[in-house]
């Protein structure tokens, strides 16, 4: 679950007043972790900001994935796919998870 940079500055100013870091924990309803893993955030980045995740790609390189729909505009998610090596419903998740659009001409 994700909580708003807010409340976690909240919850962490209660800890640096002195309240002990399992009853702010009970008062909010947090887990064991939480609230060590806000501390280490906010020491390693100075804020509270939500961390971007890294996520590599798998099979399908985005920048392989634009070029190849640059190159090849009009071709069918299975050609693509047949190229790539996976499959059509691999191809269509990547490119909507890069937002690479194609429009067929006609």
């Amino acid at each position: 679950m994700y909580y708003d940079k807010k409340f976690r500055e909240i919850v962490l100013k209660r800890i640096d007043e002195g309240q002990s870091q399992e009853e702010t924990r009970n008062l909010f309803g947090l887990g064991k972790n939480t609230i060590t893993n806000w501390k280490k955030l906010r020491e390693e980045t100075g804020n509270l900001e939500k961390r971007e995740l890294e996520r590599s790609f798998r099979k399908i390189d985005p920048k392989k994935l634009q070029a190849d729909v640059d190159e090849h505009p009009d071709d069918f998610n299975a050609e693509r796919a047949k190229r790539f090596g996976c499959s059509e419903r691999g191809i269509e998740d990547a490119l909507k998870r890069h937002k690479i659009t194609r429009k067929k001409r006609v």
